[in-house]
Order: C-alpha cells, then sequence, then structure tokens
C-alpha cells in the first residue's frame, strides 16, 4: 500500500498510531557509538522519563527525534508517518516540538512578547507584515500561554530581568505554542531551587490529557513524579523500563545513578 500523501491521509492513517515509534535508532560519530538499537513506542498522551548518568545518550536521542540529528539506523515514527529523515522544521510543523538545556530566549523582549512570536512562528501568517490587532487570534493564544505556565504578573517583563527559573518557565511556553501533539522536555528542572521545581512539577501534571511528552532529567524526584512510564539509559541502550515506581526501588537503576555510573 502506498504511504498517505495528503494531510487527511496522515491525519487518518495516524488515529490509532503510536504518537512516537523509535526502531531499531542507532547514532555513531566515527568510532563512538552513542546510541545503539534503541526501539520504543509512547502512546498519545503518554508522559514518559528517560534517565540516565551524563553520557548515556539521551540528548542525542532527543537530536534524533527532532531532526537535529540524523540516525545512521533505525526509523523515527510521529503518529504514524515515517519522519526519520525529515528536516527539524517539518517535523515542527507536524506538532513536535522541544526545550534545550541552554536558554534560547529573546532577552530584550518581554516574556508576552517572546511567547506571541513563538506562536506567529507556527502559523500560517507566520510572514505577515501586519500589526496584530486586539482581536488577534494570537494574541489570545499568547494570554493563554502566559497562563499556563504561570507567569502573569511577569508578562510585561523583559527576559533579561526574569529569574532563571522563570525563563524556564518562558521555554515551556514556547514550546506549546502551536497547540502542539508532543514534546521533548530537556533537563527543564537543571539549575532549579526546590521552590521553583515544584513549580515545574505543577505546570507539567497541569498540561492538558492529551499532549503527551518526553521529559529528559537528572533529577529523579521530579521525573518520576510527572511521568507514567520510564525509559532507563546507560551507555546508549535502554537499561531498564518500567513504572515510575518500579525504576525508583530497582536495585541495579539504584546503584547505577547513586553509584555514578559511566553512562
Amino acid at each position: 500500500m502506498n504511504a498517505p500523501t495528503t494531510v487527511a491521509e496522515r491525519l487518518s492513517a495516524s488515529g490509532t498510531a503510536n504518537a512516537l515509534e523509535l526502531r531499531g535508532i542507532s547514532k555513531l560519530f566515527g568510532a563512538l557509538v552513542a546510541l545503539s538499537d534503541i526501539t520504543i513506542s509512547v502512546h498519545p498522551g503518554e508522559r514518559r522519563a528517560v534517565l540516565g548518568s551524563n553520557g548515556a545518550g539521551k540528548t542525542t536521542l532527543f537530536n534524533c527525534i527532532t531532526g537535529d540529528f540524523l540516525p545512521s539506523s533505525g526509523t523515527v515514527r510521529f503518529f504514524g508517518e515515517d519522519i526519520t529523515t525529515f528536516p527539524a522544521h517539518e517535523r515542527i510543523r507536524r506538532g513536535l516540538r522541544r526545550t534545550y538545556q541552554i536558554s534560547q530566549l529573546f532577552a530584550g523582549l518581554s516574556v508576552f512578547d517572546n511567547i506571541y512570536l513563538a506562536c506567529r512562528g507556527v502559523s500560517q501568517n507566520r510572514f505577515s507584515l501586519r500589526r496584530p490587532g486586539k482581536d488577534d487570534a494570537l494574541m489570545a493564544s499568547a494570554e493563554d500561554l502566559v497562563r499556563v505556565v504561570h507567569l502573569d504578573e511577569a508578562k510585561d517583563t523583559l527576559v533579561s530581568e526574569l529569574s532563571y527559573g522563570q525563563q524556564r518557565q518562558l521555554e515551556i511556553a514556547m514550546a506549546l505554542s502551536g497547540a502542539p501533539r508532543f514534546i521533548l522536555f530537556d533537563e527543564p528542572a537543571a539549575g532549579l531551587s526546590p521552590t521553583e521545581r515544584s513549580e515545574l512539577i505543577e505546570i507539567l501534571v497541569g498540561l492538558p490529557d492529551h499532549m503527551g511528552f518526553i521529559i529528559i532529567e537528572h533529577d529523579m524526584d521530579v521525573a518520576l513524579r510527572v511521568s507514567e512510564s520510564v525509559t532507563m539509559m546507560h551507555n546508549g541502550r535502554i537499561f531498564k523500563e518500567g513504572k515510575p515506581a518500579e525504576i525508583e526501588e530497582d536495585p541495579e537503576v539504584q546503584a547505577l545513578y547513586l553509584g555514578g555510573g559511566d553512562g
């Protein structure tokens, strides 16, 4: 059977598909094997944590999913569509978003302006030169996202004046622009205070039920509280998979995580 070519056909084909399906993903950098035969299936709306020590291959895995890297072998399917060789912008158009470890914000603009530009950037009218009016749907969307990430009081504050935790909240808002179908969160709790971590957990838990995500996180407490399934990586391979409670109580996981394995 021929692969679906139109938007309608793609949507129909993806009706019962996994949100994200990785099959045999490997990534080599010369002689270095960064990823080896990674196979993962994530259902629509599922929240999954990917854990592992530094060098385990977590960020490389994200890069293969988003198109920043092409895998050396294997396939990536997004809601039933093979996107293995698609450039990053085509994956974004299909509803895949990502945050990064290093902030990518416009420091000289306000919180609201950053969010509005993110909404505009994934809209059909992103190249329009018309000034937005009060009834602009994207303005309303930006207002909604300000509330979702708890930045109401900082709406008009310049990014350069935000705390680090608020900047991470803003990054989440920008990733939510355009109503994505799936999000990859790359260590969103890194560098946050205990209070900011609690705020982050509240934001992630409060996302719409249909919006699935994968979170890479060193803070096991944050990762296990916001996820319903866990993939543990070590040396570029899948080491363990299970429910948060199973992973937390697993003696091999404890030894690897607390013993400083060389992932």
